[in-house]
Protein backbone atom coordinates (compact mmCIF):
# COMPACT_ATOMS: atom_id res chain seq x y z
CA UNK A 1 0.00 0.00 0.00
CA UNK A 2 2.65 2.31 1.01
CA UNK A 3 3.82 2.19 -2.94
CA UNK A 4 0.14 2.55 -4.25
CA UNK A 5 0.23 6.17 -1.92
CA UNK A 6 3.49 6.92 -2.80
CA UNK A 7 2.50 6.54 -6.89
CA UNK A 8 -0.81 8.60 -5.90
CA UNK A 9 1.28 11.26 -4.56
CA UNK A 10 3.32 11.77 -7.72
CA UNK A 11 0.71 12.01 -9.52
CA UNK A 12 -0.75 14.54 -7.28
CA UNK A 13 1.92 16.70 -7.54
CA UNK A 14 2.32 16.58 -11.64
CA UNK A 15 -1.64 17.62 -11.78
CA UNK A 16 -0.70 20.30 -9.22
CA UNK A 17 2.03 21.37 -11.48
CA UNK A 18 0.12 20.95 -14.55
CA UNK A 19 -2.85 23.29 -13.25
CA UNK A 20 -0.39 26.07 -11.99
CA UNK A 21 1.86 26.50 -15.60
CA UNK A 22 -2.19 26.67 -17.05
CA UNK A 23 -3.03 29.13 -14.70
CA UNK A 24 -0.24 31.45 -15.26
CA UNK A 25 -0.52 31.07 -19.14
CA UNK A 26 -3.35 32.78 -19.53
CA UNK A 27 -1.95 35.51 -16.78
CA UNK A 28 1.09 36.03 -18.98
CA UNK A 29 -0.88 37.39 -21.73
CA UNK A 30 -0.51 40.76 -19.58
CA UNK A 31 3.08 40.62 -19.47
CA UNK A 32 4.82 43.96 -20.74
CA UNK A 33 6.69 42.39 -24.13
CA UNK A 34 7.29 46.25 -25.25
CA UNK A 35 11.03 47.21 -26.34
CA UNK A 36 12.65 48.55 -23.40
CA UNK A 37 14.00 52.06 -23.52
CA UNK A 38 17.47 52.25 -24.28
CA UNK A 39 19.77 55.08 -23.66
CA UNK A 40 22.04 56.41 -25.92
CA UNK A 41 25.43 57.56 -24.89
CA UNK A 42 26.15 61.19 -23.93
CA UNK A 43 28.88 62.67 -26.80
CA UNK A 44 31.98 62.68 -24.29
CA UNK A 45 31.48 58.70 -24.96
CA UNK A 46 30.81 59.06 -28.99
CA UNK A 47 34.13 57.18 -30.79
CA UNK A 48 34.52 58.77 -34.17
CA UNK A 49 36.88 61.28 -35.85
CA UNK A 50 34.63 63.81 -36.70
CA UNK A 51 30.49 64.59 -36.90
CA UNK A 52 28.91 67.93 -37.77
CA UNK A 53 25.04 68.95 -37.73
CA UNK A 54 23.57 71.18 -39.76
CA UNK A 55 20.65 73.16 -39.67
CA UNK A 56 19.25 73.62 -43.18
CA UNK A 57 16.59 76.17 -42.47
CA UNK A 58 18.61 78.14 -40.37
CA UNK A 59 21.83 77.80 -42.44
CA UNK A 60 24.12 77.48 -39.95
CA UNK A 61 26.37 74.25 -38.06
CA UNK A 62 24.60 73.83 -34.31
CA UNK A 63 26.91 71.14 -33.22
CA UNK A 64 30.13 69.62 -34.28
CA UNK A 65 33.05 67.76 -33.69
CA UNK A 66 36.30 68.19 -36.08
CA UNK A 67 33.43 68.90 -38.71
CA UNK A 68 36.46 70.23 -41.28
CA UNK A 69 38.81 67.66 -40.80
CA UNK A 70 39.57 65.82 -43.63
CA UNK A 71 38.01 62.00 -43.75
CA UNK A 72 37.51 59.02 -46.04
CA UNK A 73 33.70 58.74 -46.94
CA UNK A 74 33.24 55.56 -47.94
CA UNK A 75 30.34 55.19 -49.61
CA UNK A 76 28.55 58.47 -48.18
CA UNK A 77 29.89 59.16 -51.78
CA UNK A 78 26.98 58.02 -53.26
CA UNK A 79 24.83 60.51 -52.03
CA UNK A 80 26.38 63.12 -54.43
CA UNK A 81 26.57 60.10 -57.10
CA UNK A 82 22.54 59.33 -56.48
CA UNK A 83 22.14 63.29 -56.51
CA UNK A 84 23.91 63.93 -59.54
CA UNK A 85 21.91 60.83 -61.21
CA UNK A 86 18.35 62.04 -60.27
CA UNK A 87 19.38 65.83 -62.21
CA UNK A 88 21.01 64.34 -65.14
CA UNK A 89 18.96 61.24 -66.35
CA UNK A 90 14.97 59.84 -66.78
CA UNK A 91 14.36 57.67 -63.56
CA UNK A 92 12.07 55.98 -66.42
CA UNK A 93 14.72 55.30 -68.80
CA UNK A 94 16.67 52.27 -68.90
CA UNK A 95 20.92 51.60 -69.06
CA UNK A 96 22.97 48.42 -70.21
CA UNK A 97 25.52 47.70 -67.48
CA UNK A 98 29.13 48.02 -69.26
CA UNK A 99 32.14 45.86 -69.19
CA UNK A 100 34.07 48.50 -67.96
CA UNK A 101 31.31 49.58 -65.47
CA UNK A 102 32.14 45.77 -64.00
CA UNK A 103 35.75 46.11 -64.43
CA UNK A 104 35.96 48.88 -62.06
CA UNK A 105 35.44 47.36 -59.10
CA UNK A 106 36.94 45.32 -56.73
CA UNK A 107 36.68 41.52 -55.63
CA UNK A 108 35.12 43.13 -51.71
CA UNK A 109 32.88 45.69 -53.02
CA UNK A 110 29.65 46.07 -52.08
CA UNK A 111 26.93 44.96 -54.76
CA UNK A 112 23.86 45.30 -56.21
CA UNK A 113 24.01 41.85 -58.33
CA UNK A 114 24.12 42.93 -61.73
CA UNK A 115 25.87 41.72 -65.19
CA UNK A 116 27.71 42.80 -68.40
CA UNK A 117 25.08 43.16 -70.85
CA UNK A 118 21.85 44.03 -67.95
CA UNK A 119 19.52 46.28 -69.28
CA UNK A 120 18.08 48.12 -66.05
CA UNK A 121 15.47 51.18 -65.41
CA UNK A 122 17.19 54.15 -63.95
CA UNK A 123 14.91 53.66 -60.80
CA UNK A 124 15.97 50.37 -59.66
CA UNK A 125 19.54 51.33 -60.51
CA UNK A 126 19.31 53.95 -57.92
CA UNK A 127 17.49 51.45 -55.50
CA UNK A 128 21.02 49.07 -56.02
CA UNK A 129 22.94 52.49 -55.36
CA UNK A 130 21.37 53.32 -51.77
CA UNK A 131 19.88 50.29 -50.51
CA UNK A 132 22.72 47.69 -50.65
CA UNK A 133 25.06 50.38 -51.49
CA UNK A 134 25.97 49.09 -54.92
CA UNK A 135 29.60 49.62 -56.03
CA UNK A 136 28.00 48.34 -59.62
CA UNK A 137 25.55 50.03 -59.63
CA UNK A 138 27.16 53.55 -58.91
CA UNK A 139 29.52 52.95 -62.40
CA UNK A 140 26.71 52.10 -63.95
CA UNK A 141 24.78 55.26 -63.41
CA UNK A 142 28.08 57.45 -63.75
CA UNK A 143 28.62 56.01 -67.19
CA UNK A 144 24.90 56.70 -67.70
CA UNK A 145 25.33 60.97 -66.68
CA UNK A 146 28.24 61.18 -68.98
CA UNK A 147 26.38 60.09 -72.19
CA UNK A 148 23.20 62.03 -71.02
CA UNK A 149 25.46 65.12 -71.13
CA UNK A 150 27.29 64.41 -74.46
CA UNK A 151 23.56 64.13 -75.90
CA UNK A 152 21.88 66.53 -74.33
CA UNK A 153 24.47 69.28 -73.70
CA UNK A 154 26.84 69.08 -76.52
CA UNK A 155 30.11 71.17 -76.36
CA UNK A 156 29.23 73.93 -78.52
CA UNK A 157 25.33 73.35 -78.70
CA UNK A 158 24.30 76.32 -76.58
CA UNK A 159 22.77 74.63 -73.70
CA UNK A 160 24.02 73.97 -70.39
CA UNK A 161 23.47 71.39 -67.74
CA UNK A 162 22.36 71.57 -64.17
CA UNK A 163 25.81 72.60 -63.17
CA UNK A 164 26.73 75.49 -65.91
CA UNK A 165 28.63 73.32 -68.60
CA UNK A 166 27.65 71.27 -71.31
CA UNK A 167 29.93 69.07 -72.91
CA UNK A 168 33.29 70.94 -73.47
CA UNK A 169 33.57 70.72 -69.85
CA UNK A 170 35.30 67.24 -70.07
CA UNK A 171 37.08 67.31 -72.87
CA UNK A 172 40.17 66.30 -70.81
CA UNK A 173 38.39 62.89 -70.81
CA UNK A 174 37.57 62.36 -74.35
CA UNK A 175 39.49 60.65 -76.57
CA UNK A 176 39.55 61.16 -79.93
CA UNK A 177 40.85 58.74 -82.55
CA UNK A 178 41.93 59.98 -86.12
CA UNK A 179 38.92 62.24 -85.88
CA UNK A 180 38.24 65.66 -87.61
CA UNK A 181 34.51 65.96 -86.59
CA UNK A 182 32.92 65.99 -82.89
CA UNK A 183 29.72 64.03 -83.62
CA UNK A 184 27.84 61.71 -80.57
CA UNK A 185 29.47 58.69 -79.58
CA UNK A 186 29.70 56.18 -82.03
CA UNK A 187 27.73 57.75 -85.01
CA UNK A 188 29.54 58.40 -88.85
CA UNK A 189 30.37 61.41 -89.59
CA UNK A 190 29.61 62.67 -92.76
CA UNK A 191 32.84 62.81 -94.63
CA UNK A 192 32.82 59.42 -93.43
CA UNK A 193 35.61 59.86 -91.51
CA UNK A 194 36.35 57.77 -87.82
CA UNK A 195 34.22 59.23 -85.46
CA UNK A 196 35.53 60.11 -81.94
CA UNK A 197 35.21 57.36 -79.23
CA UNK A 198 34.64 58.03 -75.76
CA UNK A 199 36.11 55.05 -73.57
CA UNK A 200 34.21 54.06 -70.52
CA UNK A 201 37.45 54.23 -68.38
CA UNK A 202 36.98 58.10 -69.13
CA UNK A 203 33.59 58.77 -68.88
CA UNK A 204 34.25 57.07 -64.77
CA UNK A 205 37.11 60.02 -64.70
CA UNK A 206 34.53 62.67 -66.36
CA UNK A 207 31.99 61.74 -64.01
CA UNK A 208 34.48 62.46 -61.14
CA UNK A 209 35.16 65.53 -62.33
CA UNK A 210 31.08 66.45 -62.36
CA UNK A 211 31.07 65.20 -58.66
CA UNK A 212 33.70 68.09 -58.05
CA UNK A 213 32.35 71.10 -59.96
CA UNK A 214 28.99 70.07 -57.76
CA UNK A 215 30.41 70.15 -54.43
CA UNK A 216 32.03 73.33 -55.19
CA UNK A 217 28.60 75.09 -56.27
CA UNK A 218 26.96 73.94 -53.05
CA UNK A 219 29.75 75.42 -51.19
CA UNK A 220 31.94 72.45 -49.83
CA UNK A 221 35.61 73.57 -49.36
CA UNK A 222 37.04 70.09 -48.63
CA UNK A 223 36.39 67.68 -51.04
CA UNK A 224 37.48 65.72 -53.43
CA UNK A 225 36.11 62.76 -55.59
CA UNK A 226 37.94 60.39 -57.86
CA UNK A 227 35.09 57.56 -58.17
CA UNK A 228 31.42 57.42 -57.79
CA UNK A 229 31.25 54.64 -55.42
CA UNK A 230 33.50 55.47 -52.83
CA UNK A 231 36.26 52.98 -53.22
CA UNK A 232 39.53 54.06 -50.63
CA UNK A 233 41.80 56.36 -52.22
CA UNK A 234 43.88 58.76 -50.90
CA UNK A 235 42.39 61.23 -53.49
CA UNK A 236 39.14 60.54 -52.61
CA UNK A 237 38.22 62.70 -49.35
CA UNK A 238 35.58 65.13 -47.85
CA UNK A 239 34.43 66.52 -44.04
CA UNK A 240 31.70 65.80 -42.08
CA UNK A 241 30.67 69.51 -42.92
CA UNK A 242 30.72 68.95 -46.40
CA UNK A 243 28.60 65.91 -46.08
CA UNK A 244 25.66 67.64 -44.49
CA UNK A 245 25.80 70.42 -47.44
CA UNK A 246 25.83 67.35 -50.06
CA UNK A 247 22.58 65.75 -48.13
CA UNK A 248 20.90 69.03 -47.78
CA UNK A 249 21.49 70.15 -51.57
CA UNK A 250 20.33 66.30 -52.25
CA UNK A 251 17.55 66.32 -50.06
CA UNK A 252 15.39 68.99 -52.59
CA UNK A 253 14.48 65.74 -54.53
CA UNK A 254 11.59 64.24 -53.91
CA UNK A 255 12.81 60.94 -55.17
CA UNK A 256 16.03 61.23 -53.73
CA UNK A 257 14.32 61.06 -50.35
CA UNK A 258 11.69 58.24 -51.61
CA UNK A 259 15.05 56.76 -51.99
CA UNK A 260 16.54 57.36 -48.82
CA UNK A 261 13.42 56.28 -47.00
CA UNK A 262 13.18 53.26 -48.03
CA UNK A 263 13.55 50.32 -45.34
CA UNK A 264 13.83 48.05 -49.02
CA UNK A 265 13.42 47.11 -52.65
CA UNK A 266 12.32 44.13 -54.49
CA UNK A 267 13.75 44.29 -57.97
CA UNK A 268 11.67 43.73 -60.89
CA UNK A 269 12.91 41.11 -63.75
CA UNK A 270 15.55 42.15 -66.48
CA UNK A 271 16.88 40.91 -69.52
CA UNK A 272 19.25 38.47 -67.83
CA UNK A 273 17.26 38.22 -64.50
CA UNK A 274 14.37 36.65 -65.79
CA UNK A 275 12.14 36.41 -62.36
CA UNK A 276 10.58 39.25 -60.64
CA UNK A 277 12.28 39.57 -56.64
CA UNK A 278 15.38 38.26 -57.71
CA UNK A 279 16.84 40.14 -55.30
CA UNK A 280 15.31 41.72 -51.75
CA UNK A 281 17.67 44.08 -50.35
CA UNK A 282 17.18 46.72 -47.37
CA UNK A 283 18.44 49.63 -45.65
CA UNK A 284 21.78 49.53 -43.98
CA UNK A 285 20.59 52.99 -42.26
CA UNK A 286 19.22 51.19 -39.02
CA UNK A 287 18.33 54.60 -37.41
CA UNK A 288 15.76 54.41 -39.80
CA UNK A 289 14.23 51.28 -38.54
CA UNK A 290 14.66 52.78 -34.89
CA UNK A 291 14.29 56.18 -34.97
CA UNK A 292 12.83 56.37 -31.49
CA UNK A 293 16.48 55.36 -30.36
CA UNK A 294 17.02 59.33 -31.10
CA UNK A 295 14.16 60.63 -29.19
CA UNK A 296 16.09 61.50 -26.09
CA UNK A 297 18.94 62.26 -24.80
CA UNK A 298 22.05 60.21 -22.48
CA UNK A 299 20.16 61.95 -19.20
CA UNK A 300 16.34 61.46 -21.02
CA UNK A 301 15.59 64.56 -22.22
CA UNK A 302 13.82 64.83 -24.99
CA UNK A 303 15.24 65.58 -28.42
CA UNK A 304 12.33 67.09 -29.99
CA UNK A 305 13.34 64.90 -33.31
CA UNK A 306 10.19 63.66 -34.76
CA UNK A 307 11.41 61.63 -37.89
CA UNK A 308 14.37 60.58 -39.79
CA UNK A 309 13.78 60.70 -43.56
CA UNK A 310 16.88 58.42 -43.87
CA UNK A 311 20.50 58.14 -45.12
CA UNK A 312 23.48 56.88 -46.53
CA UNK A 313 25.94 54.45 -44.66
CA UNK A 314 29.63 54.39 -45.76
CA UNK A 315 32.66 51.63 -44.45
CA UNK A 316 36.15 50.77 -45.72
CA UNK A 317 39.09 49.76 -43.55
CA UNK A 318 40.82 52.98 -43.72
CA UNK A 319 37.55 55.49 -43.67
CA UNK A 320 36.06 53.27 -40.06
CA UNK A 321 32.17 53.77 -40.12
CA UNK A 322 29.93 56.79 -41.04
CA UNK A 323 26.26 57.94 -41.57
CA UNK A 324 25.03 61.04 -43.22
CA UNK A 325 21.22 61.42 -42.42
CA UNK A 326 18.45 63.95 -43.46
CA UNK A 327 15.79 64.40 -39.90
CA UNK A 328 13.02 66.98 -39.23
CA UNK A 329 12.80 68.39 -35.77
CA UNK A 330 9.28 69.42 -34.20
CA UNK A 331 9.82 73.19 -34.84
CA UNK A 332 9.82 72.44 -38.64
CA UNK A 333 13.56 72.01 -39.48
CA UNK A 334 15.55 70.11 -41.54
CA UNK A 335 18.54 68.74 -39.82
CA UNK A 336 21.08 66.98 -41.77
CA UNK A 337 23.86 64.62 -39.51
CA UNK A 338 27.05 63.17 -40.27
CA UNK A 339 29.36 61.12 -38.44
CA UNK A 340 32.35 60.05 -39.46
CA UNK A 341 35.43 57.59 -38.81
CA UNK A 342 34.16 55.05 -36.38
CA UNK A 343 37.00 53.06 -36.05
CA UNK A 344 36.36 48.89 -35.97
CA UNK A 345 36.87 48.08 -32.34
CA UNK A 346 33.28 50.23 -32.20
CA UNK A 347 31.62 48.94 -35.41
CA UNK A 348 28.81 47.63 -32.73
CA UNK A 349 28.22 50.81 -31.76
CA UNK A 350 27.51 52.93 -34.74
CA UNK A 351 24.20 53.12 -34.54
CA UNK A 352 23.99 54.13 -30.96
CA UNK A 353 26.63 56.78 -31.99
CA UNK A 354 24.49 58.19 -34.57
CA UNK A 355 21.53 57.98 -32.25
CA UNK A 356 23.32 60.01 -29.78
CA UNK A 357 24.75 62.94 -31.95
CA UNK A 358 21.45 63.21 -33.55
CA UNK A 359 19.42 63.15 -30.09
CA UNK A 360 21.77 66.23 -29.47
CA UNK A 361 21.61 67.79 -32.38
CA UNK A 362 17.88 68.04 -32.74
CA UNK A 363 17.77 69.37 -29.36
CA UNK A 364 20.10 72.31 -30.00
CA UNK A 365 17.79 72.95 -32.81
CA UNK A 366 14.81 72.79 -30.39
CA UNK A 367 15.83 75.44 -27.94
CA UNK A 368 16.80 78.23 -30.60
CA UNK A 369 13.59 77.86 -31.37
CA UNK A 370 11.14 76.00 -29.51
CA UNK A 371 8.09 76.06 -31.25
CA UNK A 372 5.70 72.78 -32.51
CA UNK A 373 5.25 72.64 -36.09
CA UNK A 374 5.62 68.94 -36.70
CA UNK A 375 2.93 66.96 -34.62
CA UNK A 376 3.45 63.40 -33.40
CA UNK A 377 6.78 61.43 -32.64
CA UNK A 378 9.07 59.39 -34.56
CA UNK A 379 7.13 56.62 -34.93
CA UNK A 380 3.95 58.59 -37.09
CA UNK A 381 6.44 58.99 -40.18
CA UNK A 382 8.40 55.99 -40.27
CA UNK A 383 8.09 54.82 -44.35
CA UNK A 384 7.44 51.59 -45.81
CA UNK A 385 8.16 50.03 -49.05
CA UNK A 386 5.12 49.46 -51.05
CA UNK A 387 3.79 50.48 -54.67
CA UNK A 388 2.31 53.87 -54.88
CA UNK A 389 -1.39 53.05 -53.92
CA UNK A 390 -0.29 51.79 -50.81
CA UNK A 391 1.82 53.95 -49.53
CA UNK A 392 0.66 55.90 -46.18
CA UNK A 393 -1.97 58.94 -47.05
CA UNK A 394 0.03 62.36 -46.24
CA UNK A 395 3.21 62.14 -46.23
CA UNK A 396 4.38 66.16 -46.25
CA UNK A 397 7.99 64.88 -45.84
CA UNK A 398 8.23 62.99 -49.38
CA UNK A 399 5.65 65.02 -50.75
CA UNK A 400 5.92 68.60 -50.07
CA UNK A 401 2.31 70.27 -49.88
CA UNK A 402 0.60 66.94 -48.39
CA UNK A 403 -1.23 67.77 -45.38
CA UNK A 404 -0.07 66.66 -42.15
CA UNK A 405 -1.73 64.14 -39.93
CA UNK A 406 -2.54 65.66 -37.13
CA UNK A 407 -2.15 63.08 -34.23
CA UNK A 408 -2.75 65.11 -31.17
CA UNK A 409 -6.57 64.97 -30.32
CA UNK A 410 -7.57 68.79 -30.11
CA UNK A 411 -10.72 69.52 -28.03
CA UNK A 412 -13.57 70.89 -30.63
CA UNK A 413 -14.45 74.39 -29.74
CA UNK A 414 -18.59 74.68 -28.56
CA UNK A 415 -20.70 76.58 -31.07
CA UNK A 416 -22.22 79.23 -29.75
CA UNK A 417 -25.88 79.16 -29.52
CA UNK A 418 -28.87 81.01 -28.38
CA UNK A 419 -30.06 80.93 -24.89
CA UNK A 420 -32.27 78.25 -23.97
CA UNK A 421 -34.90 77.79 -21.47
CA UNK A 422 -33.52 75.97 -17.58
CA UNK A 423 -31.54 72.71 -19.26
CA UNK A 424 -32.16 69.28 -18.48
CA UNK A 425 -29.97 68.02 -15.53
CA UNK A 426 -27.20 65.56 -17.36
CA UNK A 427 -25.82 63.36 -14.80
CA UNK A 428 -21.76 63.90 -14.72
CA UNK A 429 -19.80 60.66 -16.52
CA UNK A 430 -17.95 59.00 -13.86
CA UNK A 431 -14.47 58.31 -14.54
CA UNK A 432 -13.83 54.46 -16.07
CA UNK A 433 -11.60 52.39 -13.81
CA UNK A 434 -9.06 50.72 -15.85
CA UNK A 435 -9.14 46.65 -15.52
CA UNK A 436 -6.81 44.06 -15.29
CA UNK A 437 -5.70 43.02 -18.38
CA UNK A 438 -6.01 39.72 -17.42
CA UNK A 439 -9.91 40.24 -16.82
CA UNK A 440 -10.31 42.26 -20.78
CA UNK A 441 -8.99 39.07 -21.99
CA UNK A 442 -11.82 37.23 -20.20
CA UNK A 443 -14.25 39.55 -21.57
CA UNK A 444 -12.77 39.30 -25.37
CA UNK A 445 -12.47 35.77 -25.51
CA UNK A 446 -15.20 33.93 -23.36
CA UNK A 447 -15.07 30.76 -25.12
CA UNK A 448 -11.35 30.28 -25.17
CA UNK A 449 -11.65 31.73 -21.11
CA UNK A 450 -14.25 29.54 -20.22
CA UNK A 451 -12.80 26.10 -21.46
CA UNK A 452 -9.17 26.89 -20.07
CA UNK A 453 -11.68 27.64 -16.53
CA UNK A 454 -13.08 24.34 -16.91
CA UNK A 455 -10.02 22.50 -17.28
CA UNK A 456 -8.70 24.22 -14.60
CA UNK A 457 -11.22 23.22 -12.57
CA UNK A 458 -11.23 19.27 -13.56
CA UNK A 459 -7.43 19.57 -12.63
CA UNK A 460 -8.25 20.73 -9.14
CA UNK A 461 -11.08 18.37 -8.66
CA UNK A 462 -9.13 15.45 -9.85
CA UNK A 463 -6.46 16.45 -7.56
CA UNK A 464 -8.69 16.60 -4.29
CA UNK A 465 -10.07 13.29 -5.16
CA UNK A 466 -6.56 11.37 -5.62
CA UNK A 467 -5.40 13.88 -2.31
CA UNK A 468 -8.73 12.12 -0.30
CA UNK A 469 -7.71 8.50 -1.67
CA UNK A 470 -3.95 9.15 -0.74
CA UNK A 471 -5.21 10.54 3.27
CA UNK A 472 -7.55 7.46 3.17
CA UNK A 473 -4.60 4.50 2.09
CA UNK A 474 -2.48 6.13 4.44
CA UNK A 475 -5.03 5.58 7.53
CA UNK A 476 -5.79 1.93 6.49
CA UNK A 477 -2.29 1.09 6.41
CA UNK A 478 -1.72 2.67 9.85
CA UNK A 479 -4.43 0.63 11.21
CA UNK A 480 -3.18 -2.89 9.17
CA UNK A 481 0.21 -1.88 11.02
CA UNK A 482 -1.53 -2.22 14.59
CA UNK A 483 -3.42 -4.68 14.30
CA UNK A 484 0.23 -6.75 12.73
CA UNK A 485 1.87 -5.17 16.15
CA UNK A 486 -0.48 -7.01 18.69
CA UNK A 487 -1.79 -10.74 18.07
CA UNK A 488 -1.92 -11.17 21.38
CA UNK A 489 -5.25 -8.70 21.81
CA UNK A 490 -7.52 -11.19 19.98
CA UNK A 491 -6.68 -13.82 22.86
CA UNK A 492 -8.92 -14.31 24.95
Amino acid sequence: MNKKAEHLTKRLAAGLIAASILITSFIAVSADVDQPEIPVPALDDVHCASYCVYDKTADEVILNKESDKRIYPASQTKIMTCMLALDYLDTDSYLVVSKNAMDNITSDSSVMGIRVGEKLKVSELLYGLMLPSGNDAANVLAEGVIDAILKDYPAGGGKTGPDGVDASHFSSFITYDNTSETTAEGETGETGETTKNVTNIRKLGAFAELMNLRAKNIGCTGTHFVNASGLHSDEHYTTSSDLTKIMAKASENKDFKTLISSPSHVFKATNLHKDDAWSYVKSTDYLLFDPWMAAKTANGEKSHLVCIIGGKTGTTSKAGKGVTLYTVNENGHEVMVSMCGVPGEYYFYTTMYLASITAYGNLECWKKEPVTRVLGTTGDYRTVNAPADEQPQYDSFRYPGDELVNYIEEEEEPEETAPTATPTPVPEKKEEKTEHPLILFVKQNKVISGVAAGLVLAILLCNIILLVRVISLKNQGKRRKKVRKSPDSYVR
